[in-house]
């Protein structure tokens, strides 16, 4: 077995991978990735499933042509030609991201899975070869796997995940969905949308109930009316499969029949594969890397950022992470800087996340339940309508049961700070319309004056954003007695 040093191993070339820039030129590093470059988000993740999104979004427009005076009729959707566009352009992404590394001067690619034999000492498997090596640093990238629970007949029946199901062969007319979370809940848009019969299963009382409850109940709400939702219940056993139509049996006595299964209830750290314990790196109970605020582990010299270590599996916040480290790597490689007080810090207060389904979701901070438990009857809600502001109008059409036409924005706010501690948004482009409220919770922005101290395009929808802020100001202002 040969052994090589390195002043850096990076393991995973997902967000790890945008660490290395032209200021690490004067050091030698080994990049380290078992699968595709660009992990999750470029071959799994955000990018393929909202090139997926995109034409079921289309689908769900176009079916609103008659209400607004355009008739239009919508067929099946063209699966394969759906899908060979969106694989062609990410396979060829990171393709030109392992060509560009394998091309630098100073860096060597592994294309092999390791895992720690002694503090900053990695084996590497590369098809059966290893290899050793050691860092002065090493970053921990390495992300996270589906979780695929113990269910009887499971193996036997075959099932997807999303890392697999977005390069299916055949489109299925019949789709089960195990989880009713964000993946699950956009993956059943996508293939209900191109015209598969769905059945969505969610152990809990509403689909997406990590979101704010009034999210979570007009989402539940208004999908029950695409695709067939079974809440309160869990998948037990499935059986059939192997070319026949697969049957699952529910916790609650009922069954579903279905062509394909995708499974959809998380994802787990990829941390158990690395041989921590052998490097001095901690884990926490869910199986994350325990970093501290600059994203150091327990274990000198060894940093981690994104999935592997977040709680908070969102690509910005990788990137974020990887900022940090980027800054603090080359501190600690060059031997410069004033210690501690000189490294960059990881900053997660105010996270935006969004999910792309119809209705379209976003939120930043705290939802109205965790706020009242965390500060009482300090807390103080607002609420607008789309359907209230001028665009609104546009948007119905006929369709009084549209759920983004009829979405809302509701903020969270402090009486006695007047600042906003969360938002939450149903509304076409929330994911967009969300930004000015991420700004103003990351800037300590108080809400008095925030929705009038600049101009809102009229009749945009951001008015519902500047109506929404109004109404909260309004609120913040009124007697405790009054709120």
């Amino acid at each position: 077995m040969t052994t090589q040093h390195y002043d850096l191993v990076i393991v995973g070339a997902g967000s790890g991978n945008i660490i290395v820039d032209e200021q690490f030129d004067d050091f030698r590093v080994a990049l380290v990735e078992r699968g595709p470059f660009g992990g999750t988000c470029l071959n799994r993740g955000c990018i393929p499933s909202k090139m997926f999104i995109l034409p079921a979004d289309v689908a769900t427009t176009a079916r609103r042509g008659d209400a607004l005076g355009v008739p239009t009729r919508v067929g099946p959707a063209e699966w394969r030609t759906i899908r060979d566009r969106v694989i062609a352009k990410v396979d060829a992404d990171a393709a030109d991201g392992l060509e560009g590394r394998e091309e630098a001067d100073n860096i060597d690619v592994y294309q092999g899975t390791a895992s720690f034999t002694g503090p900053r000492t990695l084996a590497i498997d590369v098809d059966g070869k290893i290899t050793e090596v050691t860092g002065d640093q090493v970053v921990l990238a390495t992300g996270t796997r589906p979780v695929v629970p113990d269910i009887p007949g499971l193996e036997e029946a075959g099932f997807e995940t999303s890392d697999t199901i977005m390069r299916l062969e055949a489109f299925p007319a019949r789709l089960g969905v195990v989880g009713g979370g964000y993946v699950g809940s956009e993956l059943a848009h996508v293939f209900s949308s191109y015209g598969a019969e769905v059945v969505q299963v969610e152990g809990g009382d509403s689909l997406l109930n990590d979101q704010d409850a009034d999210v979570a109940a007009h989402f539940t709400s208004a999908v029950e009316r695409r695709w067939d939702v079974r809440l309160g219940t869990e998948l037990e056993k499935v059986s059939g499969g192997g070319g026949d139509p697969i049957t699952l049996h529910l916790a609650d006595g009922e069954e579903a029949e279905v062509d394909v299964l995708l499974l959809a209830i998380g994802r787990q750290p990829n941390s158990d594969l690395l041989d921590l314990e052998r490097a001095g790196v901690d884990v926490d109970d869910s199986g994350r890397i325990v970093v501290d605020e600059h994203q150091r582990t327990s274990a000198d010299g060894v940093w981690s950022l994104g999935d592997a270590s977040s709680d908070q599996p969102l690509k910005h916040v990788a990137n974020q992470d990887a900022r940090v480290v980027q800054h603090n790597l080359l501190r600690a490689l060059r031997h410069t800087g004033d210690g501690p007080s000189d490294l960059a810090v990881s900053d997660h207060r105010a996270v935006p996340q969004a999910v792309f389904t119809h209705p379209q979701i976003a939120r930043v901070g705290l939802t109205e339940a965790e706020a009242r438990d965390e500060h009482g009857d300090d807390v103080v809600v607002a609420r607008h309508d789309v359907a209230d502001v001028a665009y609104g109008w546009a948007l119905a059409g006929d369709l009084d049961d549209d759920a983004e036409a009829n979405g809302f924005v509701k903020l969270v706010g402090r009486r006695s700070t007047g600042r906003l501690v969360g938002a939450h948004l149903v509304a076409p482009m929330a994911s967009v319309l969300v930004q000015p409220l991420v700004m103003a919770m990351a800037h300590d922005v108080p809400v008095a004056g925030l929705a009038r101290s600049t101009y809102w395009i009229h009749p945009a929808l951001t008015e519902v954003v500047e109506n929404a802020l109004i109404a909260l100001e309004s609120a913040l202002e009124s007697a405790p007695d009054d709120a």
